[in-house]
């Protein structure tokens, strides 16, 4: 088995275990469909896309 030849440091192991503690996505629902979905990025409801409770482009999904 593999051994350091050297101790790592305490903030070297921290940086590697970092990763380990990370939190989910925020997400927040929209005032104007109640759809829920991530904050500060539009989302398609209904084929249409809304941003900040806005409609954006009407029939977005045929448009793709």
């Amino acid at each position: 088995m593999a051994h350091p030849k050297r101790r790592h440091s305490t903030t070297r192991r921290n940086k590697r275990r970092s990763h380990d503690f990370l939190t989910g996505k925020q997400l927040s629902v929209d005032p104007t469909t109640g759809e829920t979905h991530r904050s500060h990025h539009a989302h398609v409801y209904e084929g249409n896309l809304y941003y900040k409770g806005k409609l954006m482009i009407e029939n977005y999904a045929k448009s793709i």
